[in-house]
């Protein structure tokens, strides 16, 4: 199956910066504004594939810039509503193909949207799709198969794990600063594979049963 990339630019923190080079660097085939993102795009001359949001928080009139474009798919959302902004444009993504998702501003101030955001990388993998949060200081993704991960090619410093929705069985850790061996992590285990770092030009993390929340950070 060919790979689709999309890239969402959410109404959270954006650092511009960090985004651009995110854009210039990565191959993505759709980009999809949400609400606030909208605004980054039209700063930067960047022409989305789609529009989703309510609108709550994006500058008035921005909007009409856009929704007359027919190369553009808008998908205005009514304020009352059960998913967030960003839950839309991840289903829009999926229904345009996209087989890999990846989320920018998707960490923020709001805890709470950062959380639902977290959720995303769990049901995107409940459905086989690839996805993603990044910010300037983070890279985090939900796995439930087996990771291997190049020093060389590491977001940043620490690697962290995270049991997600239950516990994660036979957790082995190898090449790490810190390894470990056959163990069942839970949400309890909240600071004991936190801030690990690589120390060979390889780690391996393997588990049998679960899902791992993994952050890849940087001061």
């Amino acid at each position: 199956m060919k790979k689709i990339c999309a890239v969402l630019l959410s109404g959270g923190n954006i650092q511009g910066d960090f985004a651009l080079a995110f854009l210039r660097e990565q191959k993505y085939d759709k980009i999809i504004a949400v609400d606030k993102g909208l605004e980054f795009c039209y700063q930067n001359q960047i022409v989305p594939h789609g529009i989703v949001g309510d609108f709550d928080s994006a500058p008035e009139g921005l909007l009409e810039e856009y929704q007359n474009r027919p190369e553009i798919l808008v998908r205005r959302l009514n304020p009352q509503k059960d998913d967030s902004d960003t839950q839309s444009a991840f289903h829009l993504a999926v229904e345009m193909g996209a087989t890999e998702i990846g989320i920018l501003g998707g960490t923020g101030t709001r805890l709470d949207h950062v959380l639902a955001n977290l959720e995303l990388l769990s049901y995107g993998l409940s459905i086989g799709v690839h996805s993603y949060l990044a910010d300037a200081h983070n890279y985090i993704w939900a796995a439930d198969q087996p990771i291997t991960l190049c020093r060389e090619r590491q977001w940043g410093k620490y690697v962290s794990l995270f049991a997600l929705g239950g516990p994660v069985e036979g957790l082995t850790l190898q090449g790490f600063v810190y390894p470990l061996e056959n163990y069942c992590l839970t949400s309890q285990d909240c600071g004991l594979t936190v801030s690990n770092e690589i120390a060979e030009e390889e780690a391996a993390i393997t588990f049998e049963k679960g899902c791992l929340l993994v952050v890849m950070s940087r001061d």
